[in-house]
């Protein structure tokens, strides 16, 4: 029988070795799950730390540093150390979590979708500063192509409270993933989910969008092994890969931007790192479209090409 001050974890196959683990307050805890992923060189090993016991004990940071000594129950040591284990063996915190921040909201993410980078947020910013004030007052019809957790979707809609946002992506879990998260921020009622692939469901119609935004997928192939673990082995490979160089995405969906706008409506892209000299062409060598900018991230790298219908 194990000793009542500790608790005891078990595999889930018959005859599974049981694993006892002392019982442990917060501050032991966060100390032994920060050596075990800082000795297996998890990124962030700290704040993973701190969050996955977050993620347990349902308190937040401040929380857990004003109470050292509170003690971890058997249960919430056992799920701990577990998803301390599952961090280290490289599934990213954000799929143990089953959250992620993005625009100042929570956002729900499985491994069905991307988890969503700060990055992207450029999006959002070039969005609402080319549209202006008058864009939240305005009755505008959006796409966001790729749409994944939705978490540009959603971020939109709670910008443009009058707008109509249709999110298309090619996976039907992804869309399960981006339909939760839209009644999460209560703005189901203004995004439209559909499968498809690009903007091919809106081929017939010309000039029906106001603007068209989109993180679609501009990694190489053969940068694959140049990827973190956590990315390379765990994140959809549909969302992350496309064509030999990255960029051999955005032709089609430019063109298809350039049929589905109407005059004067925007396209908003995510680009990849190098790829600002391949993607800019693709604007400029055509009269459809003008006053293009680029947008750098925080790391003054190009991040963001915007583009206005001609």
């Amino acid at each position: 029988m194990p000793n009542e001050n500790r608790a005891t974890v078990s595999g889930g196959a018959p005859g599974a070795m049981r694993v006892e683990i002392p019982a442990v307050d917060v501050r032991a805890a966060l100390r032994d799950a920060m050596t075990e992923m800082r000795s297996a060189g998890v990124p962030s090993h700290a704040l993973a730390a701190e969050l996955l016991l977050m993620h347990v004990m349902g308190r937040d940071r401040a929380w857990l540093y004003a109470h050292p000594e509170a003690p971890l129950d058997a249960e919430e040591a056992r799920k701990y150390f577990e998803l301390v284990t599952q961090r280290v063996a490289g599934t990213p915190t954000q799929y143990l979590t089953g959250k992620q921040e993005f625009w100042g909201l929570e956002f729900e993410v499985t491994p069905a979708v991307l988890i969503p980078r700060p990055e992207t947020e450029h999006i959002i910013e070039v969005a609402v500063k080319r549209l202006g004030k008058g864009g939240t007052s305005a009755s505008l019809r959006i796409a966001d192509v790729g749409t994944g957790s939705g978490c540009i979707a959603v971020s939109l809609a709670l910008e443009f409270p009058h707008a109509e946002i249709i999110a298309t992506d090619i996976s039907a879990a992804a869309l399960a993933v981006a339909a939760r998260n839209a009644a999460r921020h209560n703005v189901a009622e203004h995004i439209h989910l559909l499968a498809c692939n690009l903007l091919g469901a809106f081929a017939s119609e010309r000039g029906t969008f106001d603007m068209i935004v989109s993180n679609p997928p501009y990694v190489a192939r053969d940068q694959e092994a140049q990827l973190q673990r956590e990315v390379r082995e765990h994140e959809p490979h549909e969302a992350l890969f496309f064509g030999l160089t990255g960029t051999e995405i955005y032709a089609p969906l430019i063109s298809q931007a350039a049929e589905s706008l109407r005059s004067g409506g925007l396209l908003v892209l995510e680009i990849g790192y190098g790829a600002l000299d391949r993607v800019r062409p693709l604007f400029s060598d055509s009269s459809a479209w003008i006053q293009i900018h680029v947008a750098n991230d925080l790391a003054g790298i190009p991040r963001v090409i915007s583009a206005q219908r001609a």
